[in-house]
C-alpha cells in the first residue's frame, strides 16, 4: 500500500528517492509512528520523504489523492447516507468552554469501524447530538458540529475539526511554482547574501576573547568584532506600465523584498526596452531621469544587475532606432543593453509571463538572447535559479 504513496508523491513533482522510502518503512517497522492515527502516519511520512518545506503542498496533494483512493470504507458508507440527514438547518457556534467538554481518545481505525455501526443501526436524521450521523452536534460523524477528530459527511464543515488536516494545505504559497509573495521571495532572495564584517567594531567576540584571556595568562582580554552586514550591492531595473500592470502586484512583492534583504540596492524604472534615459519617479520621468550609460560610472562591474519586465512589445523596439512608442531613440535599445550586459558580472532577466509562452514572442526570445539566455520565470523555482546564477 506504501508504495502507493510513494508513486503518488513522485507524480506530482516531489523529488523523493528509493532511499527515503525505505526510511520510513525501516521507521514504521521500529515503531517511531507507534499510533495508529492517520494523522500522525501523515506528519511522519512528510518528515521521512519531503526534504525542502517548498515540496509540503506538492506532498499535501499527493497524500490526499492516496488518502482518497485508499478510505473505500467511507467512501461505500457516504454513498449510502441520505442527504436529509447531513442537511445543516442551523448554524451553531462552539464556545472555548463547551469545545473542552468534547474529548476524543480513539485511533482512526477506530473512528472508522464506528462508522459502519452508526450507519448500520441509524434509521432517520439528527441535529445536536453526540452520538448519529448528523449536524450541529458533538458525533465524530457529520458536519456544522465539533468533535476534535471527526469524519466529515456532507457539507463543508464550519468548526473545521475533521481528521483529514492534509485538505487544508496550509503550505500552499511555499510551492515553488505558484505566484510568488513577499514572504517566499525573500527566502529565495537570501541566497544571493554576502555577509563581511565592516564597519564599528562593537559586537562581543567570545571565541576571540577566550583566545586572547588564554594568551594572557587568563587576565580577561575582551575583544570585539564588526557585526556581519550583507555586503551585495543589486541594481534593480523595472519595466513599468502597458502590459507590465497586469503584474504590478508580484513586482511590488518583488521590490518590497528585495528592499528588505539588501542594504545596498538600487533600482531605475523604463518602458518596454533599455533607451537613453531610465527613472527614479515615474511621475516626474521626463524631467527627472539619468542617462542609462551612467550606470556604468556609477556602480562597479560586481554589482548584480537584475531586469525585471515580461519583454512583451514589437521587436522594432528593440533592434531599429526610433522603434521606442514614446520617443524618437536615436540608438535601438538593443545598444543599450548589449553595454549593460557586457559591463556588469552578473545579469538575470525575472520574467512575469508564463515560460511556456514566451517562445510565442519574438521581443521575448530576442531578450533572452541579449542576456546571454540568463531569463527566468518570475516564480519560486526561477528566482532561486536566478540567485544561484548570481552568486
Amino acid at each position: 500500500m506504501f508504495l502507493k504513496l510513494f508513486g503518488s508523491i513522485r507524480n506530482n513533482g516531489v523529488p523523493v528517492t528509493l532511499r527515503e522510502y525505505l526510511d520510513l518503512l525501516e521507521g514504521l517497522s521500529k515503531g517511531l509512528c507507534s499510533s495508529n492515527k492517520i494523522e500522525d502516519f501523515y506528519n511522519f511520512s512528510k518528515l521521512c520523504l519531503v526534504k525542502d518545506e517548498k515540496n509540503y503542498d506538492k506532498f499535501d496533494k499527493a497524500f490526499n489523492s492516496f488518502y482518497e483512493e485508499n478510505k473505500n470504507i467511507i467512501n461505500q458508507v457516504d454513498k449510502k447516507i441520505p442527504e436529509s440527514w447531513v442537511l445543516n438547518e442551523l448554524k451553531k457556534i462552539f464556545s472555548n468552554k463547551e469545545k473542552d467538554k468534547v474529548s476524543n481518545d480513539k485511533d482512526w481505525k477506530d473512528i472508522l469501524k464506528e462508522f459502519e455501526k452508526r450507519l448500520k443501526e441509524q434509521k432517520k436524521r439528527h441535529q445536536g447530538g453526540n452520538k448519529w450521523i448528523g449536524t450541529g452536534g458533538t458525533s465524530m460523524f457529520g458536519n456544522s458540529g465539533y468533535n476534535p477528530k471527526g469524519v466529515r459527511v456532507g457539507e463543508k464543515s464550519t468548526n473545521r475539526s475533521a481528521v483529514k488536516v492534509w485538505e487544508k494545505r496550509i503550505y500552499q504559497n511555499l510551492d515553488d511554482q505558484v505566484t510568488i509573495n513577499t514572504r517566499n521571495i525573500k527566502m529565495a532572495l537570501r541566497r544571493l547574501r554576502k555577509l563581511t564584517r565592516e564597519g564599528l567594531q562593537d559586537e562581543f567576540d567570545l571565541d576571540n576573547t577566550i583566545t586572547a584571556t588564554a594568551k594572557n595568562a587568563g587576565l580577561l582580554d575582551v575583544k570585539y568584532r564588526s557585526e556581519k552586514k550583507n555586503s551585495v550591492r543589486v541594481l534593480l531595473l523595472i519595466d513599468i506600465g502597458g502590459s507590465m500592470d497586469d503584474h504590478a502586484k508580484s513586482c511590488e512583492q518583488v521590490f518590497s523584498a528585495a528592499k528588505s534583504e539588501f542594504k545596498s540596492l538600487d533600482y531605475f524604472y523604463f518602458h518596454n526596452c533599455i533607451y537613453e534615459n531610465i527613472w527614479k519617479n515615474n511621475n516626474r520621468r521626463h524631467s527627472e531621469y539619468l542617462e542609462t550609460e551612467n550606470l556604468l560610472r556609477i556602480y562597479s562591474k560586481n554589482t548584480k544587475l537584475i531586469f525585471i519586465g515580461d519583454a512583451l512589445m514589437s521587436p522594432y523596439e528593440i533592434t531599429y532606432p526610433g522603434g521606442s512608442v514614446e520617443h524618437w531613440n536615436e540608438k535601438p535599445g538593443v545598444f543599450y543593453i548589449n553595454k549593460l550586459v557586457n559591463y556588469f558580472d552578473k545579469v538575470v532577466w525575472l520574467n512575469p509571463e508564463q515560460r511556456q509562452n514566451w517562445q510565442y514572442s519574438h521581443s521575448t526570445m530576442i531578450l533572452r538572447d541579449l542576456v546571454k539566455k540568463n531569463m527566468f520565470q518570475m516564480n519560486l523555482k526561477g528566482i532561486e535559479s536566478a540567485m544561484k546564477k548570481l552568486i
